[in-house]
């Protein structure tokens, strides 16, 4: 089994045992350009997250499209992973390819509890992707009331 597929599988032990041997996978890239760390939280596996965290891994490394690991639990739902990434610095800001943003993304997939988390982090209200949508607007278009609601107070 390759590296990333133990990733995907939250197989502790041998991804330890792989990157104690070569510290060179916390920057290595699956064949679709998703990073390690990118990979285990997506994939909900806390324990891999918090040990590629722990092991160095760049919190805000983005894939191929510019995404990061927060932004892709704020459209999963992972609340619990959403306060691992930002305990350990995750960028609320940071944009992707598109422009979009965490909070963006918590807006579009109703993630109530992690934008909460991330406006208590300083997320932006105001930042826009390329549309020139910003996360309240998102949030408007999905007809999501609490969400709107969270965003302008």
């Amino acid at each position: 089994m390759d590296f990333f597929e133990l990733i995907r599988n939250g197989e502790l032990e041998n991804i330890k045992q792989l990157v104690t041997a070569d510290p060179g996978l916390l920057e290595a890239r699956d064949a679709r350009g998703f990073p390690p760390l990118v990979l285990a939280s997506y994939h909900e596996q806390y324990d891999t997250t918090k040990y590629l965290l722990e092991a160095g891994a760049d919190v805000n490394v983005q894939d191929a499209a510019g995404n990061t690991a927060l932004m892709g639990i704020c459209f999963k739902g992972y609340p619990t992973i959403a306060a691992l990434l930002l305990e350990h610095g995750a960028d609320v800001n940071k944009q992707n390819a598109n422009g979009a943003t965490a909070l963006i993304y918590t807006a579009t997939f109703g993630q109530n509890e992690i934008a909460r988390m991330l406006l208590d982090h300083g997320a932006d209200k105001t930042l826009q992707d390329q549309r020139g949508n910003t996360a309240t607007d998102h949030a408007k278009m999905q007809g999501a009331p609490g969400m709107e609601e969270l965003l302008t107070n």
